[in-house]
Parts: C-alpha cells; structure tokens; sequence
C-alpha cells in the first residue's frame, strides 16, 4: 500500500496544475473563515478596522499577484525548456517537480484568488465588526508569505534549470531509487538466480511500453490465494511488448487459470520510464547529460567530469544502501531476477567512455573514478570497474593521435 501510494505521488508531484488548485480551495476557505470571528465575543476588545483600509491592501494583492504569477509561469517554463535544452529532455520530469517553484506558483495563484473572494465579500458586507478584523490580521499574513515566498522563490528560479542544478536533482532521484530498492531488495521479492531453467504459463501485457513498476502486494495476494510461484522476467524499465511475456507462473491449472487476468493488472506500463522502482533510469539520464555535454557543439568536458563524480558518489550509496538492506523476502511467492551491478556501469558508462575516448582530462578522471569504486568493498562493483577501464582504456588507445595522452591514460588505469 505505501509503495503504491508513494507512486502516484510522484506522478501528482509532476502535475504542475494540482497544488495551484489545492491552495485556491484553501485560500476561499479562508476569506470565508474569517467571517466566523463575528460569531466569537471578542468585538469588545478587537480594534475596529476601517473597511477602506481592508479594500486597499486587498486591492493590491489582487491587481499585483496575477502579474506576479504569470511572471512565475514564464520564469519557470524557460527553466524547463533550458533543463531539456542543455542537459537532456529526460531530466525534464525531475525538474518540473521542484517543490520551491510549485509552491511559490500556488500562493501567487492562491493569493490572488484569495484577495479577489475577499474583496467581493467585503464589498458586501458579509464581515462585521470583528470580522472586519480577522479578515486585515489574515491579509497582512498573507502579504507577508508572499513576500517571504518571493524572496525564496527567486533565489531558486535562479538556479532551477540551470546544468548543475539539474544534475543535483537527478542525483537525489537515482539516491532515492537506490534506498529503495535495497530496502526492498528486488521489489520485495524472493531472489531468481536462474532464469533460463524457470518453465511455467507466460503473462503476457496486450500493450506496449516501457514497465514503470510492479504491484507486488497484489501479485503476492493473487499467488497465495491459488498457491502459485511467479517467476518475474523482467524488472522496471523494461520494454514490453506483447510478445515477450513479463513472468512465468507454476502450479496453474484449469480452475485457477482465469488468474492470470489479475496478474496483468499489476503490472504497469506508460509511454515513460520513472525513477520509482528504476534505479538503472537514472544513471542512463546522467550518462545522456554527459555525452550532450561532450558533443562538438557543447564541448563541455567540465561537465562530463562533474558527472563523473556524480556517479561516484552514487554507487558508493549503492553499495552502502546494500550493508544495511533486509535478507528475508517480503514476497516470497514472487521471484524477481537481481539488478546487476555490470548493467549499472554499462547505463553509467558506456556512452560516456565513448564520447570522451580523445579527451585525456575526461578519461583520466574516468580512471581515476573506477579505481575509486574498486576500492568500495563490493566484488562485483570491484569486477565491473575493472571490466569498464579496460574497456575504457581501448577505446582511449584508438581515438587518441598524441602518444603522450595515451600514457598519461594508461597510468592513471591501474587494473
């Protein structure tokens, strides 16, 4: 339940319409709210508010916050296009979920529905005495969170968008996937260590599209009411088409094979992968930023070192989030293949050795990085780091022409 929850709020985290709606409910409520002062006993003691005072100050909410917030539109609609422009249009999902530009977009918008209901109600006199005054007490906290909110938000916008921000953000989404793929190690399910000999009835999806994720409560639920194994043959960020089946189920028969139905509905596909249950998206977005930045119209080595780094950091989470992570399966009617360290440093790597192969400052870092991750304490990222410097290591002896880079290359690759 929390997984399935915790994803569809990742998906309304990327709606930019759903928190400027939710904070216009709030701020009707609140012009009406403050109308329930006149029902207290407190007009012996409260100041009495001239209503011309109250006009003024929300006539300048009103007239100023829909400016304001079609300026925040424009500002952040040009950081969006500058993220996908500059880093890789993958990065864009990310971006667009910036909680500080969505909030500061839903006050604007709040606020000024907020002055507008306000203004109206005050026209007709629905506040009285001490009314009068809730409703000046809330429109002076309101101007002030605008403010306030104003401040932050340009401080944010300044960087949203921008080629180091927006690897920050895909930093902190593949962290985020990797602590949780190892809190639940392979979705929570039981370990498949060989697929190829596994034999059952195929599930197979009518659709095509990328996997996004994989309910495996429900698929629990399903194979312990008809005492069934189910044997994934795919993991999140898969490409599914009809004729490749998604898992093999045992222990079917005639009377419970109408199952199968319900095994399909747990799997979900979209147009789109997502950092969710897909750590391995992540990196493929880093590797992407990295190789635009290393194209001849960029030429940006900067910041395919700085991604370099960045995977660095990443995978010593990785192997730091699989210390700490649980032994006995959550599911074990649900066998689930393992997430292999190798496809990480190929989704990483690959496209990245290849198009810094002539640069001797990007490659030598790119050394460097895997000597790191050697030392890591994992033998199969140790495995996998020797496996990419060599690799990387030819490719640098057939793209470069002066012999003093290759040396410098080959000294730095230790393995």
């Amino acid at each position: 339940m929390r997984e399935n929850l915790l994803f569809h709020w990742n998906r309304i985290r990327e709606k930019l319409w759903v928190k400027p709606l939710l904070v216009s409910f709030l701020s009707v409520a609140f012009a009406f709210l403050a109308s329930l002062a006149d029902q207290t006993d407190s007009v012996a003691w409260v100041p009495n508010i001239s209503t011309e005072s109250i006009e003024a100050l929300l006539n300048l909410v009103t007239s100023s916050m829909l400016v304001i917030a079609m300026f925040a539109v424009g500002a952040m609609v040009t950081a969006y296009a500058s993220a996908s422009n500059s880093a890789t249009p993958r990065a864009f999902s990310v971006v667009l979920a910036d909680d500080t530009s969505q909030n500061a977009l839903s006050i604007f918008i709040g606020v000024f529905i907020y002055g507008a209901v306000a203004l109206v109600a005050l026209k007709n006199d629905l506040y009285d005495h001490a009314g009068r005054f809730a409703l000046f007490i809330v429109s002076v906290l309101v101007f002030a969170l605008v403010i306030l909110t104003f401040i932050r938000w340009m401080d944010s916008i300044a960087r949203l968008g921008r080629m180091g921000n927006t690897i920050d953000k895909v930093e902190a989404a593949v962290a985020s996937s990797f602590v949780s793929w190892w809190a639940q190690p392979r979705l929570g399910g039981a370990l498949l260590s060989n697929q190829s000999s596994v034999a059952g009835e195929p599930v197979v999806l009518p659709t095509v599209g990328y996997l996004q994720r994989v309910d495996m409560a429900a698929l629990q639920a399903v194979a312990e009411q008809h005492d069934l194994k189910v044997f994934l043959s795919v993991l999140p960020g898969k490409f599914c088409t009809p004729g490749n089946p998604v898992a093999q189920v045992q222990g079917l028969g005639s009377q419970n094979h109408d199952c199968l139905g319900q095994m399909v509905n747990t799997f979900h596909l979209a147009d789109q992968r997502t950092y969710d249950q897909d750590p391995r998206f992540g990196l493929v977005v880093l590797c992407e930023i990295a190789c635009r930045a290393l194209s001849p119209a960029v030429n940006d080595p900067g910041t395919a070192i700085d991604v370099i780094g960045t995977s660095t950091r990443l995978f010593h989470q990785w192997v730091q989030a699989q210390q700490k992570s649980p032994v006995d399966p959550l599911y074990d009617r649900v066998f689930v293949p393992d997430l292999r360290e190798q496809d990480l440093f190929d989704d990483a790597f690959n496209g990245l050795a290849r198009d810094g192969a002539s640069l001797v400052e990007v490659s030598i870092r790119l050394q460097k990085a895997f000597q790191a991750m050697a030392c890591f304490g994992d033998d199969r990222i140790r495995a996998a780091s020797i496996e990419h410097s060599r690799r990387a290591l030819a490719r640098n002896e057939l793209a470069m022409t002066l012999q003093q880079d290759i040396e410098a290359v080959r000294s730095a690759a230790r393995f």
